[in-house]
């Protein structure tokens, strides 16, 4: 049986097939969305997300047809972003670096856990570069006494602001020193990006603003994850799983046997993928939209959430949607589950538009596509 992982994979990460309802559901049911690229973020999510007129409420807890030129009007991605915002403004969604040392959009109650699972191992790890930034347990405590008597209370700061706290203090004049304090003081679990001010988020003290985390043992926490992953970016192997967490061996083996029991596993090539036993079906449901067009965001999920991201991505194209491999992820054009190109906006004003830049020439039916779903694209802005 040959196993379809580049589309089961877009039916399992909600971008074919119905949207999750909320901007929260669609968060919650991926487990954590890369987030540095902020405008872009908040696109996955919405591409993700059912259409709707009314603001996201908080979402609801999870128990754990297009044709080739990009069919019908999408019931997916909103077109403005009042959903994904609330989401933020309401403390249900925040941002914060709970995996890779990287900045994720994740379920606010799910932060806590996450970062008790991976914060330990990345703090010991930052050791060297705290060294080379000057920054002794002395300038840690400073710099959390200050950020939480600015915090307290319900209050919050533009991250600039909470920078210049601490430069006025003398803690600073060091660059990416300031940058390193407020992510040595989220991994710990004090602060995060809560709601929305503009185009960025403020600070928040992490307690305050998720008053009722969700708290589950060690090995709860590690079989949740597990199921999570697999069955949001499923087809996926144990290698992804570990690469997009990087949990120990150990403990990804431990949420793993605590997990398998709920997922499918398909051999692809001789190597084992896991994923939800209903994606398999949901794909089926939207095989035509499938075997369409998508405009993704740069640093989208699809491509960032997998070690291996050949079944997508073709190695060979892989440096022109990340030039130089300098980890700046370029927006892509998929067509029938793969990317067959990148694009742009270009041009000013009413001018303004979307420029795609394939790989190779592309059908007349896939630049419809394009043309189709720049128009239906979430603004967010």
């Amino acid at each position: 049986m040959t196993v379809d992982v580049a589309r089961l994979r877009l039916a399992a990460q909600r971008l074919v097939g119905p949207g999750e309802p909320t901007a929260t559901d669609a968060v919650r049911w991926m487990t954590a969305m890369q987030a540095q690229d902020y405008p872009g973020a908040l696109a996955s999510v919405m591409l993700r997300t059912e259409r709707a007129g009314a603001p996201d409420p908080g979402g609801t807890s999870h128990d754990g047809g297009a044709s080739d030129d990009g069919g019908a009007t999408d019931h997916r991605g909103a077109t403005d972003h009042r959903g994904v915002r609330a989401a933020l403004d309401t403390g249900a969604v925040v941002r914060s670096w709970p995996m890779r040392g990287t900045l994720h959009l994740v379920a606010a109650e799910d932060l806590g856990w996450m970062l008790s699972l991976t914060s330990e191992r990345l703090l010991t790890g930052a050791a060297r570069r705290r060294e080379q930034l000057g920054i002794d347990d002395a300038m840690l405590g400073r710099a959390t006494t200050l950020a939480v008597e600015a915090l307290t209370g319900g209050r919050s700061l533009r991250r600039a602001g909470l920078v210049q706290l601490w430069e006025r203090d003398g803690l600073l004049g060091v660059p990416q020193r300031g940058y390193h304090l407020l992510w040595h003081l989220s991994q710990r679990g004090l602060t995060c990006f809560g709601p929305t001010d503009r185009a960025e988020q403020r600070v928040v003290l992490l307690d305050e603003w998720v008053p009722a985390p969700h708290r589950p043992g060690r090995e709860e926490a590690l079989g949740e994850w597990a199921v999570r992953y697999f069955r949001s970016h499923g087809p996926a192997t144990v290698t992804d799983f570990r690469w997009w967490t990087k949990l120990t061996a150990a403990d990804a083996r431990t949420g793993l046997a605590l997990a398998r029991g709920r997922l499918e596993a398909v051999d692809v090539d001789g190597v084992e993928h896991l994923m939800d036993p209903a994606t398999p079906q949901r794909l089926a449901d939207a095989r035509s939209e499938a075997g369409g067009v998508l405009l993704l965001p740069g640093f989208d999920e699809l491509i960032l959430g997998y070690a291996d991201r050949s079944a997508t991505l073709d190695p060979a194209h892989a440096g022109r949607v990340v030039p130089g491999g300098n980890g700046m992820f370029r927006p892509t054009v998929l067509a029938r589950g793969r990317v067959v190109g990148t694009w742009r906006r270009v041009g000013r004003g009413s001018r303004r538009h979307v420029e795609a830049e394939p790989f190779t020439e592309l059908p007349v039916t896939v630049r419809r596509g394009v043309e189709r779903r720049a128009a239906e694209y979430p603004a967010v802005a």
